[in-house]
């Protein structure tokens, strides 16, 4: 059965085609265009009352939430392509907790400075400075925190690739490349180190040309 993902030119359905491709798992993609509006189409919110992206059908099974949809999968094939869970409990609390920090600590910054630096003027509202600059401040003691770990361990699950890690790669994306913010990454040696890890991964390299063709 291959999976449809709905919505895969945007940064949080990324997570979800690096996921799938880690997990060998056919899929295909199916544009929304949310500058058109066709998230609030009737046939969409169907699938996605909250009209967001992205939304994933595998036979007669929908789920959206980009993070629900990245630990389904990881769980439902743990046996095929990478393991990105962990191979016992503890592991697996452990890439929880810090997918759970991305989602809350990491996350929220980024998106507030993706938000308000390149989308602003498409969305017609006006950046707000100072929104800019504390969302900034913000994350600089969220990447403080991650050199710290990083400097104990290879990934910030341990010394596996997870979840946790892939669920950064959209919008440490945006960080380095369109925000013109690599200098964030590369003062810190060990996050620096880690984003060139987990950047050069041929799952992630795959996705971006999926979603950006």
């Amino acid at each position: 059965m291959v999976v449809k993902v709905y919505g895969a030119g945007y940064g949080s359905a990324k997570r979800v085609i690096a996921c799938l491709i880690e997990k060998e798992i056919e899929f295909e993609t199916i544009p929304i265009d949310l500058l058109k509006g066709e998230h609030k189409d009737p046939h969409f919110l169907q699938l996605q009352p909250f009209g967001v992206v992205p939304v994933i059908q595998d036979g007669d099974y929908t789920l959206f939430e980009s993070r629900a949809i990245i630990r389904y999968y990881a769980e439902k094939y743990k046996a095929q392509g990478t393991d990105l869970l962990g191979k016992t409990i503890e592991e697996r609390g452990v890439v929880e907790q810090w997918l759970e920090v991305e989602a809350h600590n990491f996350h929220p910054p980024v998106y507030n400075l993706v938000l308000h630096t390149l989308f602003s003027s498409k969305l017609g509202f006006p950046a707000d400075q100072k929104v800019i600059q504390e969302s900034e401040e913000k994350l600089g003691k969220v990447l403080d925190i991650y050199e710290e770990r990083l400097s104990k361990c290879k990934y910030l699950g341990g010394d596996f690739f997870s979840i946790a890690d892939l669920s950064h790669l959209p919008f440490a994306q945006y960080l380095v490349g369109d925000l013109g913010k690599e200098h964030m990454v590369r003062r810190r040696k060990n996050v620096s180190r880690w984003w060139d890890d987990i950047s050069n991964r041929p799952s992630w390299k795959k996705a971006l040309d999926v979603c950006n063709p």
